[in-house]
């Protein structure tokens, strides 16, 4: 039973991250691509939202990178859990 309980737990959190994946790209594209339909219907212009929309999905490229660079730990980038790391082998050392 135990088994189970740990296979629809690591279903759960793959789904999860799935949809973190999915939001992290969507959210910047759709709340950019509406603010440049606002700006081309505010200034009269018509290319505003395709600029907007480009910079949306380089900002939610980028989100997915740094997500999946967090998660599977490729990168020098992840000073804070490298130093959560060390805390806790000082704190073993000592005890």
């Amino acid at each position: 039973m135990k088994k189970r309980k740990d296979e629809d737990r690591i279903v759960y959190q793959s789904l999860a991250m799935v949809t973190q994946f999915g939001l992290n790209m969507i959210v910047p594209i759709c709340l950019l691509s509406a603010a440049g339909v606002w700006l081309d219907r505010k200034f009269g212009t018509s290319y505003l939202t395709i600029l907007l929309f480009a910079a949306g999905a380089v900002a939610g490229g980028q989100n997915v990178y740094r997500m999946a660079k967090r998660l599977y730990g490729n990168g020098e980038g992840d000073e804070e859990q490298g130093d959560a790391d060390e805390d806790n082998r000082d704190i073993e050392e000592n005890e």
